[in-house]
């Protein structure tokens, strides 16, 4: 076919064939040798089209060759390569960004308060996993920290879970403050986070800075989006109609083993019953304290399992306000670490 039709074909453009025949990664199967027009087969477009798509992604003409000619197990992990150091460039690109950005308006950077590094590491950990990355909303992939005179809070949100912490600082903080902080940003610095005995919080514009003694400080960037009013919502939660004290380590074994999409819980007299909504497994009774009201409520798995696995403690307590209302989870013994999460439709015959 020419090599017009087969431009349209494979999705480039003539003047990249022609680039990509004297780069030697595209021969044409035929070139008049009169007119000099080049003619291309039918089995040449799977190749032309995978060249495009890499070229799509930024991959350099030498590694775009070597995965064209490389078995699929080969070319899979030349991908992953390219992919990671993309990113990799692109996060450090935009730390750096950051903080060009900061030192441009010349703004002093604000004290917030100072944190045990590994309890602070801990925390993000186990607050960050209520994050989400949802189109439109950012915002659902961000941390909110709030420091007051007497203590900081990490709250963060995905619509189905909501997870918050108290820490009580080394340092009480100066002043009031409050940021949602870019949540994978975070994640990346846990490590760094985790390995320092202290962690001073300093704000600038558009951004928070985590001060470390004999390491790198590490800047993380603010979302501007406005964060959800979880603070209306907890404040707006119904009267605890049930209350729950079962195993963590019971719980969560149990929610493994029945595996499905949805999960019930069967909350009766001194047990809890678990089983899958789809009845594919055996029920699973678990001995638990319970008070109040007998109660069928149900949940995705993905944001049960998650909820108790976070919970600090052997021990967790459910708060339960009715089927189809949100159930407070957090320690038996300790309340700084509080989850709330979300039911679905209650089958009321299961």
């Amino acid at each position: 076919m020419p090599i017009g039709v087969f431009a349209r074909r494979s999705g480039l453009t003539a003047s990249a064939l022609r680039f990509y025949a004297d780069s030697g990664l595209l021969d044409p199967a035929e070139v008049d040798p009169a007119s000099g027009y080049r003619y291309y087969g039918a089995d040449q477009v799977a190749r032309a089209t995978v060249l495009r798509q890499l070229r799509e992604i930024a991959m350099p003409l030498a590694a775009a060759e070597a995965v064209l000619d490389a078995g699929a197990e080969e070319a899979a992990r030349l991908l992953d390569e390219h992919v990671a150091k993309v990113v990799g460039d692109a996060v450090a690109a935009q730390r750096k960004a950051a903080v060009i950005k900061s030192a441009l308006g010349n703004v002093p950077g604000l004290p917030i308060t100072a944190l045990m590094g590994p309890v602070l590491a801990d925390a993000i950990e186990q607050v960050l996993t209520a994050t989400a990355h949802e189109p439109g909303m950012p915002v659902l992939a961000g941390l909110r920290i709030e420091a007051s005179h007497e203590a900081v809070a990490l709250t963060a949100t995905d619509r189905y879970r909501l997870s918050t912490r108290t820490l009580v600082p080394s340092e009480p903080p100066t002043q009031t403050w409050a940021g949602t902080v870019d949540g994978d940003e975070l994640r990346a610095v846990v490590a760094e986070i985790r390995r320092s005995a202290l962690v001073r919080l300093e704000a600038v514009p558009h951004g928070i800075w985590l001060r470390v003694d004999e390491r790198e400080d590490r800047h993380c960037r603010l979302l501007p989006e406005e964060f959800p009013d979880h603070r209306l919502m907890l404040a707006s939660l119904g009267e605890v109609t049930s209350r729950v004290t079962v195993s963590k380590e019971l719980l969560l074994r149990a929610l493994q083993e029945q595996a499905g999409d949805h999960i019930a819980l069967h909350i009766a007299d001194h047990a809890i019953n678990v089983r899958s909504a789809d009845d594919a497994h055996p029920d699973i009774l678990i001995p638990a304290t319970t008070t109040g009201q007998a109660l069928r409520i149900r949940f995705e798995l993905t944001t049960l399992y998650p909820a108790v696995s976070t919970a600090i403690g052997p021990d967790v307590m459910l708060d339960l306000r009715g089927h189809d209302q949100p159930v407070t989870i957090r320690s038996a013994d300790r309340g700084d670490l509080t989850t709330l999460a979300m039911p679905v439709k209650s089958d009321h015959s299961a």
